[in-house]
């Protein structure tokens, strides 16, 4: 059975300014997606599922969805926010879009941000793990810290604790510099440049579901709902701790790109076109 790539684009990218899931990166209209979903395909993934706003979703398929549904099978699940309390203007984060697709998701799958570029490294790592992966042996791929920041603002990371090849914690961490320093909460300090991080590319087995099932009921009970964020590597580090799931790390040297911020574009632009021009992406 082959693995299904999950996408998680619900986000309109207010940093960026505008769908920057649909930026183009190439002269003839590509953008980052493509160049992801061409490295699962290569690398044995079956299908495609986007998660996406339904507000969004006429735009999404237009530029996007429906150029990439004719190279691999494309569905779609929509993150609602009919549940979101008053005041509240956002969903509640990458855990609540994931439970989102516990109707539909039936194969062992991977998780991606839709405006990050991992490499295809990493999905061929991930995509054999999925092909032997039995419930509860995740997998995830760990990015030096160093090779993912923005010199153009501030970044979230999950910072991992690792222990013999297999994540041992993930700890969320939402202002890291350009330089490896952050300020969590008012407390401020330096990570070491190659300290493992997480990009949201999780491997995963269905009975994920059940675990953010429950930390979801937790978490609707004992948050703030006007400002918490539901984390999806939360969920999964603390399967981990109480023993439920193991999660083999593939730490990987390439340098990731993301785009954050609009001024991240260049650097992307001229990533990816070195890429091109080197013959990774033929026939793309």
């Amino acid at each position: 059975m082959k693995p299904t790539l999950v996408v998680m684009a619900a986000g309109m990218g207010s940093r960026f300014g505008g769908l920057k899931q649909a930026e183009p990166i190439t002269e003839d209209g590509k953008g980052i997606l493509d160049f992801s979903v061409y490295d699962a395909k290569k690398a044995g993934f079956g299908k495609v599922i986007f998660i996406i706003r339904e507000d969004m979703a006429e735009d999404f398929k237009r530029l996007i969805g429906d150029r990439i549904s004719k190279t691999i099978p494309v569905d779609y699940v929509y993150q609602t926010m009919d549940d979101l309390p008053a005041g509240r203007t956002k969903p509640f984060g990458t855990g609540h879009a994931i439970y989102c697709c516990r109707t539909i998701v039936k194969e062992p799958f991977a998780i991606i941000n839709a405006d990050d570029y991992y490499g295809q490294n990493a999905f061929v790592e991930i995509g054999k793990h999925l092909s032997q992966a039995k419930r509860g042996e995740y997998a995830m791929t760990a990015y030096l810290l160093a090779n993912t920041l923005s010199k153009n603002g501030t970044v979230s990371r999950g910072v991992c604790e690792l222990e013999n090849g297999k994540l041992k914690k993930v700890t969320e961490y939402t202002k890291i510099s350009s330089d490896c320093s952050y300020d969590q909460n008012g407390q401020k300090g330096t990570f070491a440049k190659a300290t493992p991080v997480s990009m949201n590319l999780w491997g995963l087995t269905q009975d994920i579901f059940e675990h953010i099932e429950r930390d979801y009921a937790h978490f609707l009970a004992t948050a703030n709902l006007q400002k918490d964020e539901f984390y999806i590597p939360l969920v999964i580090s603390k399967a981990v701790e109480d023993g439920h799931a193991t999660v083999k790390v593939f730490e990987n040297q390439d340098k990731w790109f993301g785009i954050t911020y609009r001024e991240d574009l260049a650097e992307i632009k001229e990533a990816i076109g070195g890429y091109i021009r080197d013959g990774l992406y033929e026939g793309l």
